[in-house]
C-alpha cells in the first residue's frame, strides 16, 4: 500500500519510499506503474539527473501542457518549492517547502501547472533524478522562466518576497 501525503497544493505530494535493509545495503523501488495514488493517469516518458553544488538554487519554471515533475534526492539534501500565483486558483498565494534527502528518501510529485525550484541545502552537492510526464521539445520546450530572486513570488508566511537563502529557524 502506497502511503501518499498530500501538500496545500492540490497535486503536489509526496510519497516516503519504502527501504528494504539488509547486509548489503539496501534496496527500494523508486516508482511503480500502480502508485495510481501518487501518479494519477500519466506515466513516466523521460528521467533526468541533476548534479548541483551546495547553495545552489535552480528556480523559478514551470510547465504549461500538462507536464508533471517527480523529484527523487539521491545524494545530499534538496529544498523542493512549488508556488500558485494562477488569479483564478483558490490555492492562490500558497506556497509548499519539501525537504527530500538522502536520509528520508521519497518520491516529491509537482503538477508543472505551479512554479517550482530547488535548492541544495546539504553542505555536500545533491544528486537527484526527476522524472516527467512529458518529453522535453527541443525545439518548442514547455517551460516559462522567472529568476530565481524573482520578488513578486511571495512568501505567504511573511508576505515578503520568498527568499531561498533564509535559514528555516528564522
Amino acid at each position: 500500500m502506497v502511503e501518499v501525503k498530500e501538500c496545500e497544493l492540490p497535486g503536489v505530494r509526496t510519497y516516503d519510499l519504502r527501504i528494504i535493509p539488509d547486509e548489503r545495503g539496501f534496496f527500494s523501488e523508486a516508482l511503480r506503474k500502480d502508485w495510481e495514488k501518487l501518479l494519477g493517469e500519466k506515466w513516466i516518458v523521460q528521467a533526468n539527473v541533476s548534479y548541483s553544488y551546495s547553495r545552489v538554487i535552480r528556480a523559478w519554471h514551470r510547465h504549461h501542457r500538462g507536464q508533471v515533475d517527480y523529484f527523487l534526492v539521491l545524494k545530499g539534501a534538496m529544498k523542493i518549492c512549488a508556488y500558485d500565483d494562477r488569479a483564478d486558483s483558490p490555492t492562490k498565494g500558497k506556497l509548499i517547502e519539501v525537504i527530500a534527502s538522502e536520509k528520508k528518501p521519497q518520491i516529491v510529485r509537482i503538477p508543472g501547472h505551479y512554479w517550482h525550484g530547488t535548492k541544495t541545502v546539504s553542505s555536500e552537492p545533491s544528486l537527484t533524478v526527476y522524472f516527467a510526464t512529458r518529453l522535453y521539445d527541443y525545439k518548442d520546450p514547455d517551460e516559462e522562466r522567472r529568476p530565481w530572486n524573482d520578488h513578486t513570488i511571495i512568501d505567504p508566511r511573511t508576505n515578503e518576497s520568498y527568499d531561498w537563502n533564509k535559514p528555516p529557524h528564522k
